[in-house]
């Protein structure tokens, strides 16, 4: 297989395990020291580093799942990943490729309301482990500056 078609399976595996409620499987899409960030396009532009969620390990996201499904309290929602082809930036000596791929998620309430949640771009830098590509950094960044405070679940 090719990087192009590589990329295209782990944003459509990444999207599946979300939407299918799969949180559990979520983190390994990524390397174990890892940055997972959500913040806005207008944040990103300043070169603003916090996010409005921010994890940098593997352990991190799997501590961020475990949350949802045992501590916090949110209004029951699915997401539905609507994502673009990649496209390639750039790809380093040391195996580090860096993609852009747009994105839409619809989010779909527990009364069956469904209404665009977040739209935007993931800027990754993705490696390949074993054979296998896995996400090194996704930055998911959102056009919009108003974000819903029910971020619950990833994008």
């Amino acid at each position: 297989m090719t990087l192009l078609t590589d990329l295209i399976s782990l944003n459509a595996d990444y999207a599946s395990a979300i939407d299918d409620d799969r949180l559990e499987d979520w983190p390994a899409f990524f390397t174990d020291a890892c940055l997972y960030r959500i913040t806005t396009a207008q944040n990103h532009a300043r070169g603003m580093q916090a996010g409005l969620v921010y994890a940098d390990s593997r352990q991190m996201l799997a501590d961020r799942v475990l949350s949802l499904r045992k501590a916090n309290i949110y209004e029951r929602q699915a997401y539905r990943h609507i994502v673009g082809l990649p496209r390639i930036d750039s790809e380093d000596i040391q195996g580090v490729t860096r993609v852009r791929t747009s994105f839409v998620v619809l989010r779909i309430m527990r009364t069956g309301e469904t209404e665009i949640f977040a739209s935007g771009n993931f800027l990754d830098e993705v490696v390949r482990v074993d054979g296998k590509l896995l996400l090194q950094r996704r930055d998911v960044i959102c056009d919009s500056q108003r974000i819903d405070t029910l971020l619950a679940l990833p994008l």
